[in-house]
């Protein structure tokens, strides 16, 4: 199984000492966000847990004790993007997380370091010359230290719209022009681009449109063949083909993001990080007598046959 815990929150950046004190117990409980009297338990142990997928914007928090992961096989996408305090209040600069992205390549290796650069939306200030000038000065930073960069484009979710005002899709046209820039530079820097979840095909602009948790990025990532569990994502477009559950909890992510899709809004943020405990096995609060708990089942994708090693 692939344990993701980056599509709900940002865990390293927020709930490093809750998340490893879950490794240390080797289960985790997950709240079903629709249905809030189910929850899940998971274990999380490398018996069954292949991978454990990160999606963070500032790795720092994690990074003195990344180690105590060694038992498990880990992918990370770390988003870095242009923009400033007025998009993402309370995300550390550019820089920090340059830096940080080339600590944590040099500790787990580029194959288990993935950049992101979503989501591009356009406006006065973040033109499309901005972005492409300020892709190249990334791009240049974080050669050598991986070999992949995922890039979407603005996704209107009601939860978007709501927190940033005025906010429009990238259109084709843009798009295009986008995808020329960016995969020239990627090609540049020895970076391949890719999309997901994207409508617009840009493949004959030099971008790929595989998806992001696809069986051979797993493969790498792992050292070690996987049996074929394709999946139809629930995502249009999505071209990630690997069963993954992710253990995170919308409405508890204070990095503040204009384009969040995953808070409704700030209080509700507040009140969910009030209710924390590091020692919980939930994210956010613990069990109660209503709550139905039961075991997801579990086994591990690895083909002991094959090898990449």
């Amino acid at each position: 199984m692939i344990i993701n815990t980056g599509a709900r929150t940002d865990i390293p950046a927020f709930f490093s000492t809750w998340f490893l004190n879950r490794i240390k117990e080797g289960f985790v409980y997950v709240r079903n966000p629709y249905y809030k009297e189910q929850v899940t338990r998971y274990k999380l142990t490398p018996d069954v847990v292949d991978c454990l997928i990160f999606c963070t914007k500032n790795p720092r928090p994690i990074l003195p004790r990344v180690h105590e992961l060694d038992a498990f096989a880990s992918y990370w996408f770390v988003t870095i993007t242009p923009y400033g305090r007025d998009i993402e209040p309370h995300v550390p600069s550019v820089n920090t997380v340059v830096r940080d992205f080339q600590i944590l390549s040099k500790e787990l290796g580029s194959h288990r370091v993935c950049w992101r650069y979503d989501p591009i939306f356009i406006e006065e200030r973040y033109t499309i010359e901005h972005h492409i000038e300020e892709f190249c000065k990334i791009a240049k930073e974080l050669s050598g230290y991986t070999n992949e960069c995922v890039i979407s484009f603005i996704d209107l979710y009601e939860k978007t719209k709501r927190n940033f005002p005025g906010i429009r899709e990238v259109n084709t046209v843009e798009q295009i022009q986008l995808a020329k820039g960016i995969s020239e530079i990627g090609k540049q820097y020895s970076i391949s681009v890719k999309t997901c979840a994207e409508a617009v095909d840009l493949r004959q602009y030099g971008v790929d449109k595989s998806g992001c948790i696809t069986q051979s990025v797993m493969e790498k990532a792992i050292g070690m063949r996987l049996k074929n569990m394709r999946r139809k994502s629930n995502r249009s477009n999505c071209g990630c083909c690997i069963p993954n559950r992710d253990i995170g909890a919308y409405n508890t992510c204070p990095h503040g993001c204009k384009y969040c899709y995953a808070n409704y809004n700030k209080e509700t943020v507040r009140r969910n990080m009030r209710m924390h405990d590091p020692k919980s096995p939930l994210l956010i609060g613990r069990l109660s007598p209503s709550d139905i708990v039961h075991d997801a089942v579990q086994e591990s994708y690895v083909d002991g046959q094959l090898s990449l090693l």
